[in-house]
């Protein structure tokens, strides 16, 4: 059980992804914040202040967003590119000896050729 809890618990690397994750969505939900905030200062007279914090606030969630995306996918790639992550890349080449049911349950099926198609990709 300890093994398994130890294979759990996020790295350091991970982590940071998570932290990064979780800023960026702080700052797209403090967007409409601070776009009432800046309403409200340009109603006040300060124009420049109310148009400063509302470009400041799209700008950093613009930046954050792509950035937590970046880092995402590339924990992604290490942990699928690593050996304690299983994965296997399915094409159709793995599946030719593998026979098709006999009986089905539907009225209205068409069964191909493998000849009468082909793959896209």
């Amino acid at each position: 059980m300890t093994g398994w809890y130890a294979e759990r618990t996020p790295g350091r690397s991970a982590k940071a992804v998570i932290a990064v994750m979780l800023l960026a969505l702080l700052l797209v939900a403090a967007v409409p914040v601070a776009l009432l905030a800046a309403v409200v200062m340009m109603m006040l007279g300060h124009v420049v202040g109310g148009l400063a914090l509302f470009g400041g606030s799209v700008l950093a969630a613009g930046i954050a967003v792509p950035l937590a995306g970046m880092s995402g996918m590339r924990q992604l790639r290490k942990l699928l590119s690593g050996g304690s992550f299983r994965v296997l890349r399915v094409d159709g080449s793995q599946y030719t000896d593998v026979a098709e049911p006999a009986g089905s349950d539907y009225a209205n099926v068409l069964e191909l050729d493998p000849s009468e198609y082909t793959e896209v990709r």
